[in-house]
C-alpha cells in the first residue's frame, strides 16, 4: 500500500496534517485499493517499556518466508 500513497503524494508539499490525510485518504488503485486515514490525536508514553509477560501477550503471526520482516498482528486471543 505504502508505494502506492507515495506515487499519489508526489511533488505535493506536506505542510499539515490535514494534507497528508486528504492524500493518503485519496489513495486508489486500478484494482480496487481504497485507503482509509485519520488522525490520532490521542497522547501515547514515550519510551515505555514492555515486560516479556506483556510483548509474549501480543497475538503475532508470523507471514513466511520472512517472518521477521513480515507478520500479522490479531486482536488478543
Amino acid at each position: 500500500m505504502f508505494c502506492y500513497v507515495l506515487k499519489n503524494w508526489a511533488g505535493r508539499p506536506l505542510v499539515d496534517v490535514e494534507t497528508v490525510v486528504n492524500l493518503i485518504s485519496n489513495t486508489t488503485t486500478r484494482k480496487g485499493l481504497k485507503v482509509i486515514c485519520q488522525p490520532d490525536d490521542s497522547v501515547y508514553v514515550r519510551a515505555k517499556k514492555v515486560d516479556a509477560a506483556e510483548f509474549e501477550a501480543i497475538n503475532i503471526s508470523k507471514v513466511l518466508p520472512h517472518g521477521e520482516w513480515n507478520y500479522i498482528i490479531s486482536p488478543k486471543r
